[in-house]
């Protein structure tokens, strides 16, 4: 989703400071002063199992999304999963399970760091500082320094310098993974490995490379290294694969109003499958979650080396610096958020989100050996993370420190603001008059986005984009700017965009087009 605003809220359980509970706590040395915390409450994964509960049925009183997924993981196995609510919202009789499949979005940069890192320890040919360009032929970015030097780890870590959401514009437009890919060298980069930009296509470019130096296609590897093995048999990178699951998937629920969810759209995220596209199950992710802390053993049987696990959950990339001296900062390791919490326990997850009808997290604390995952089916408000904060605070503290959805829930409406110059403008009353039709009819080109296709439909003007044109209606908005509402994830309700058209003067065709919301990097001009 591109208002992701780096997805500060994957990693705000880890940031945020806690209140500090009434139980007095005495500091628990480690081997060495990094290791130092404080001593967790005493039966606190058990006083937490006993209230989740509760704590799912508050939240989803609470923020009236649809249905909830849940599963426990300690001490190697599974201790607690439980459906709540309805996979469709207009049938009572759609209960969700623990088995319910669901989209669990950007939870899927963390699951394809882990397929990484069995790759990784399966074929010692290449690790995260392999450079792409090394397994990968042709491979290439905005500048030649960047695409000869990028890693594997780079692209998984958001520092390779792609603007947030690279590649979403083209994404939404219909644009295949490989076109995707194979255009974003036009795409002006930031400072290199000092640049935070949480990059959809940023995520899928390191599992390619991964598929590139193993030779064979993302899906498929990811089901023989990590789904087939663990027995994630619900788990998939096809959204085929989602579709038929038929009536044991929950669907996507957008948000229309507050506190109202309808299941309006379908979300097909294959092209940026490694970064936003698995389906899976509580049940499944639980399997997962123990292998994590494991530190890559399952079932006795050791899948990843610890030393290219630890990696993927440290800190590599830093995605908050904190705004004053007392504020912990926050950062990214290759594919995963970490951090320290307020008792000194480092902590992983990540959190998944479509704007049309999909919010997710997980949440790991290795010194307490124990994770929680949690599913939802509506567009994300926090739900998701609220509960796993609760959760984790009783773990740790014995109480729950702050009533976290009120707290959590406004920091994710910054996503639903509208995007386009137009949105929250008032059309002129006495605008200029358009030109005739003739004037803006025809095709322009662009490098980025092909070809755009102008044409007259009765009194009004159609905009043609994409590879399968995707057909928008231009509102005529003043002398020769139209308007165009926007569609799809990354336009949020109420977004609304300008289109100009520029000719030289005296001129009987317009010979230049800009479209304002796909011109954030400078690529949204279109030629006849």
């Amino acid at each position: 989703m591109k208002k992701a605003a780096a997805l500060l809220v994957l990693s705000l359980v880890a940031m945020l400071p806690a209140v500090a509970a009434a139980q007095s706590y005495v500091p628990e040395l480690g081997p060495s002063p990094p290791q130092d915390a404080v001593e967790l409450y005493p039966g606190g994964v058990e006083k937490a199992l006993a209230a989740l509960p509760d704590i799912v049925k508050k939240v989803k009183e609470a923020s009236d999304v649809p249905g909830f997924a849940v599963a426990v993981v300690h001490g190697g196995k599974m201790i607690f999963d439980e459906g709540y609510g309805l996979r469709d919202n207009r049938d009572d009789t759609s209960k969700v399970s623990s088995t319910t499949i669901f989209q669990v979005a950007s939870v899927s940069k963390s699951i394809s760091a882990t397929v990484a890192a069995i790759a990784m320890t399966k074929d010692h040919s290449f690790d995260w500082d392999t450079p792409v360009g090394k397994v990968w032929d042709g491979f290439r970015l905005n500048l030649d320094y960047v695409s000869g030097n990028a890693t594997i780890g780079d692209f998984f870590a958001h520092r390779s310098g792609l603007p947030m959401a690279a590649g979403d514009e083209l994404e939404d437009l219909g644009f295949q993974r490989k076109q995707i890919v194979g255009s974003l060298w036009m795409v002006p980069l930031d400072p290199f490995r000092i640049s935070y930009h949480y990059a959809n296509f940023g995520t899928t470019i390191g599992a390619e490379a991964v598929a590139h130096a193993e030779k064979q296609p993302w899906e498929p590897l990811a089901e023989s290294l990590l789904f087939d093995p663990l027995g994630m048999r619900s788990s998939s990178y096809r959204h085929e694969d989602f579709i038929a699951a038929g009536k044991n998937r929950a669907l996507l629920h957008a948000r229309v109003a507050e506190n109202v969810f309808e299941p309006l759209y379908d979300r097909d995220p294959d092209q940026q499958a490694p970064a936003g596209g698995v389906s899976s199950s509580a049940q499944d992710l639980a399997k997962w979650m123990i292998l994590l802390l494991g530190d890559g053993t399952y079932g006795g049987q050791p899948m990843i080396d610890p030393k290219i696990l630890q990696p993927a959950i440290t800190p590599q990339s830093v995605t908050y610096r904190g705004e004053t001296p007392d504020t912990r900062a926050s950062s990214y390791g290759y594919g995963f958020n970490v951090g320290v919490n307020a008792n000194g326990r480092t902590t992983m997850g990540h959190s998944g989100a479509f704007l049309l009808g999909a919010g997710t997290t997980f949440q790991i604390l290795p010194s307490a050996d124990v994770g929680i995952v949690v599913l939802t089916n509506g567009s994300p408000v926090g739900a998701a993370e609220a509960v796993a904060a609760s959760f984790m605070d009783i773990v740790q503290y014995g109480q729950v420190t702050r009533d976290w959805y009120p707290y959590i829930k406004p920091r994710f409406m910054a996503y639903y603001k509208p995007v386009g110059d137009l949105a929250g403008k008032v059309k002129p009353t006495n605008p200029a008059k358009a030109r005739s039709p003739s004037f803006y009819e025809g095709q322009y080109t662009s490098n980025y986005f092909d070809t755009a296709t102008v044409r007259a439909d009765g009194d009004k003007l159609m905009l043609e984009l994409g590879p399968k044109p995707m057909q928008f209606t231009l509102e005529h908005w003043d002398g020769d700017t139209y308007a165009l509402t926007p569609r799809g994830e990354n336009a949020p309700t109420g977004s609304l965009s300008s289109v100009k058209f520029v000719g030289s003067p005296g001129g009987i065709r317009a010979r230049v087009m800009t479209v304002d919301y796909l011109n954030e990097n400078g690529l949204g001009h279109f030629q006849r």
